[in-house]
């Protein structure tokens, strides 16, 4: 078994970037231009080294590879991303790795890739790239390249390596859990072994609404591959295990006005098996809540108006700043109903909120993040 934070110390101690291996500050795959790069990267990992793994290290600068971590990525469906703008698409898998010395709320992003049989290309057009367009690795680039069919195999020995001298053991499994277990010890840490090998940690702040119990701020850790998932204060999530398998559905609370409801959004099954293997599955189960379109115009024309405002410096009122913390979900909750221009909206106001203050803008971070899991389904 992996795991994953010395695989990541790994790849940034003994490699510059290579055939297949890139490192990022970030990535913005909320945007065309930084979606485009992203599977611009990919796609030349896929074609540069078609028989291992290749990664993608988030979150590390790169004039000294210091780790400086990004904030957590919950977008299970990236895979679907990919199938969209590729053809003959490899394995993606985004995971988030926390390393000790970062904030909570900070991790570093590993994309692992697995090429498949044959040659990756660009589906469709993307920002500047044409599809068809093949790209490869050329040194520390992703350059677009006319493709050779005598691509050598240069890499299966060293990745090898690197993964071997990667793998977990007792000791990284004890130092792991009992970190977790005091780092968390706020919210009555849990753990559970499953398959007798696997261990998982969470803990969690607990909420009772009417007879169900909720959690928020949950950390759940895969102690054996450093694998982390994350739920911030603003989400509600119900937890739930048997033998075999883990279970997280998280639900987010939407309405108008004081009328809110908790919606399931999407379920997450971590899977044991007998072979010491797991498997993380999510499924979107979102029904986006309906609503009356005469008070909808009236909250999207409202919204609109608060934009107007803080974007000129007006001074808002009490209200108007308990609407403005509410107008991020409120434009969600239009666009859900038929209002196709509130996302628009939404997306133009991300300076302005950011600016206006901190609390507004996570609000706005986490309806964008209901917006893509919705979309990339």
């Amino acid at each position: 078994m992996i795991n994953k934070r010395l695989l990541i110390k790994n790849l940034l101690a003994h490699n510059d970037e290579n055939s297949f291996y890139d490192k990022k500050r970030k990535i913005d795959i909320g945007q065309k231009e930084g979606k485009a790069k992203f599977l611009k990267h990919v796609c030349a990992l896929s074609n540069s080294n078609p028989k291992n793994n290749s990664f993608i290290v988030i979150g590390v600068k790169d004039e000294d590879n210091s780790i400086i971590g990004v904030d957590f990525f919950d977008d299970s469906k990236i895979q679907n991303l990919i199938n969209a703008y590729l053809n003959n698409p490899p394995i993606v898998q985004y995971e988030n790795i926390p390393f000790p010395h970062l904030p909570d709320d900070k991790v570093v992003g590993l994309v692992t890739i697995r090429a498949i049989d044959g040659l990756t290309s660009l589906r469709k057009n993307i920002w500047k790239y044409y599809g068809g367009s093949v790209f490869f690795r050329d040194g520390s680039m992703s350059m677009p390249k006319v493709f050779k069919s005598d691509i050598k195999d240069v890499n299966s020995k060293i990745v090898a390596e690197i993964e071997n001298h990667s793998h977990n053991n007792i000791e990284h499994t004890l130092d792991s859990t009992f970190n977790f277990m005091n780092k968390r010890k706020d919210f009555k840490p849990q753990y559970k072994v499953f398959k007798e090998y696997f261990v998982v940690c969470w803990a969690g702040q607990k909420k009772e609404v009417k007879d169900e119990v909720f959690f928020s701020r949950v950390d759940i850790e895969l102690i054996n591959e450093q694998v982390r998932l994350f739920y911030s204060t603003l989400d509600e999530v119900a937890i739930s295990f048997d033998k075999d398998s883990f279970k997280v559905i998280e639900y987010v609370s939407l309405g108008l006005h004081s009328n809110y409801k908790y919606y399931p959004l999407e379920e997450t099954i971590i899977k044991f098996h007998d072979n010491a293997n797991y498997s993380i599955n999510s499924t979107l189960v979102f029904q986006p809540p309906q609503f009356d379109k005469k008070i909808l115009h009236h909250i999207y024309n409202s919204n609109n108006s608060l934009i107007e405002q803080i974007q000129k410096g007006i001074r808002l009122t009490p209200s108007q700043e308990i609407d403005l913390y509410n107008l991020p979900a409120t434009y969600l909750i239009c666009y859900l109903n038929g209002f196709n221009e509130a996302i628009d909206k939404l997306n133009s106001s991300k300076p302005f909120l950011k600016k206006h203050s901190n609390k507004v803008y996570k609000r706005y971070k986490e309806s964008i993040r209901i917006l893509r899991k919705v979309k990339y389904n």
